[in-house]
This record gives structure tokens, sequence and C-alpha cells, in this order.
């Protein structure tokens, strides 16, 4: 298990926080799977956006997350420090600040992963934010700002003492995005060099990799991302082979259909109608991925507008995909 601040998590595989993936509804169906931690989608550091309906939506929570954990972004000490005060004031247990996403519409605010550049600025961000919340902080982090500046290890120090109460690490660097394969040998250093919890996080994708990466880099937990869209029981599959060395079976097209048609109702409720129906076509194709005719499917998916029609076509594709599995048998 993984002790954070005062939260001994459920489970060592949790969610990574991802931009326009980890909603409210999203997290709920993974931390029902066995997600150890759900983190919010990341919120801005700058007060004008606080009361946006995009900022609100991300910072609905369930009874269920508990610890709650908030990602904040930013590049300016004070406003950090001041968008973490709010966000415990509304119920965050856990603060967690974005130093890794590479994308460039962050990177262009000097934000995310371009304060890898700054380790003064890394400095006093931290030093702000842990002293002005009274709950743990953590850091999402990568490996470095470039391949030829890999100073994972010196912001990893600077999160160690300034009170950072663990990290989270992506194995790539800034200029890496997401290309080429996650390398680990630059956590496994981290992690000889730190006394606090470190999280792996890049390209587990399967519960055999999260058992690698664990026992190679000696971290205390994995973080799953991208093999999670659409694939929720990815959680309860890692968990089961690293407590028991279990490999259980995947999901049956029948619970498949349900987790589907349950994920994209709740879009339906959280966000209305018309915004759930055009968010829940990317949730769908991730579902079907790999599925005879996801292809065609996704592409009729995305000239319906309507909830109705795309709950229909939904439960219909998948009861397709169960008859003929049954014929098969």
């Amino acid at each position: 298990m993984i002790r954070i601040g005062p939260y001994t998590l459920p489970s060592q595989v949790l969610l990574a926080p991802m931009a326009g993936v980890t909603d409210k509804p999203f997290r709920d169906i993974c931390r029902r799977y066995g997600a150890g931690l759900t983190t919010s989608e990341m919120v801005a550091s700058n007060a004008s956006l606080w009361k946006s309906e995009k900022t609100q939506q991300r910072l609905a929570f369930s009874e269920e997350e508990n610890p709650i954990s908030v990602q904040i972004v930013g590049s300016d000490p004070v406003m950090m420090a001041e968008a973490a005060r709010l966000n415990v004031g509304n119920g965050a247990q856990i603060i967690d600040i974005n130093m890794g996403c590479p994308s460039k519409k962050v990177c262009r605010v000097a934000a995310g992963s371009a304060l890898l550049k700054d380790e003064k600025l890394v400095t006093q961000i931290l030093e702000a934010v842990v002293a002005s919340v009274s709950v743990p902080v953590t850091l999402k982090m990568r490996t470095g700002w470039s391949l030829a500046n890999k100073n994972g290890l010196q912001i990893a120090k600077i999160a160690e003492a300034s009170g950072v109460a663990a990290v989270a690490i992506h194995g790539r660097t800034r200029e890496c995005m997401y290309r080429g394969e996650a390398e680990y040998d630059m956590i496994a250093k981290i992690k000889r060099h730190i006394h606090i919890p470190v999280i792996i996080n890049g390209d587990i994708d399967t519960p055999g990799k999260a058992k690698h990466v664990l026992e190679s880099t000696l971290a205390d937990a994995v973080m799953i991302g991208r093999a999670a869209q659409g694939n929720p029981w990815i959680f309860r599959e890692t968990i089961a082979y690293l407590e028991a060395g279990k490999q259980l079976e995947a999901p049956t097209l029948s619970e498949r259909r349900d987790v589907v048609l349950e994920h994209i109702k709740s879009l339906y409720d959280f966000y209305g109608e018309y915004k759930g129906v055009r968010i829940a076509r990317k949730h769908i194709s991730w579902y079907c991925r790999g599925a005879e005719g996801g292809d065609s499917f996704r592409k009729m998916m995305n000239k319906i507008d309507s909830a109705e029609a795309q709950l229909e076509c939904t439960n219909l594709f998948f009861q397709q995909l169960i008859i003929q599995g049954d014929k098969a048998a």
C-alpha cells in the first residue's frame, strides 16, 4: 500500500489525471474497478477562471472519492498558493501540482512541464503551495525538459525538500511528448535518492508491465493513464496480478456493454445532452477499440446528435457482438 500524508490508499494502482478525460463520470467508474486514487483534470490557477462552467465541472466530486485530489496548474507562486487554498476550502484533501503536461498550450504560458527548465521557480511554487495549505501536496512531473537536460532527480529533490508528500513521474521528457517508449532508469535513480513515495507513470498498459516496472524501479505505485481509456477493468486486473499473481479474464461483452451504457448516461446527466453526447463519442470509440466492425461504428457514432439515438445504437452494437459471440461458442 502507498501512503500520502495521512491517507493510506486502498491500492497502489492509481488513475493519472488527464485533461478532457478524467472527469467525475470517468473517475467514478475507475474507482469502482479499483483505482486507489483519482485526481481531477488540471484546474488553472488563474482566479478569473474559477467560476467558469468548465472549472466548476472539473471540481465536481463524488462522496466516494476519498481522498479528494485536485490538480492545479500555473506558473505564479502566489496564484498557485491561492488556488490551493481555495480548493482546500472547497473540500480538496490532496493538492496535486502539474509540472508534467507537455502540451504547447500549457507550456506556452510557462506552466506544466515548461517549469522544469526553471528550478528556482519550481522551488518557489512548491514552497508557496506547501506553506499555504495543511493537506498533502503532490507533484506530477517528467524526467526533465529535454533529452539533453534530464533534471528529474534535481526536481524530485527540490520537491522533497519543499515538503511535497509524493511525486508521480512520467518516464519521458517534455521534448519527447508521448513519442517512443517510456524509460524507467531515471525513475529508478530518483527512487534511490529520495525518501518520499514515488509513483511511476508512462506506458503502463498491462498488469505484467505494472509488475515489471514496480520491481525494476522499486517505485511505490503505478499510475495508469491512456491504457484506462475505454478499459477501466485494467485496475482490477492489475491489482489481482500484483497481489496474487492472478490473471483475470477480460470483461464479458455483457459487462462491457453495461458499463458503456452506464458511462454515457452519466455523461448526459453531468454535462447535459448536447455536450454529453459529444463527449461520449470519444469514450464509446475507446470502449469499441478492437471490436469487429468498430471502425465503421465509430464513424457512424460521430454523426449522431441525440442521446436517445446514441444509446440505442451503442446498445445494438454490443448486442450484435454478444449474439455473434454466442454463435461462435
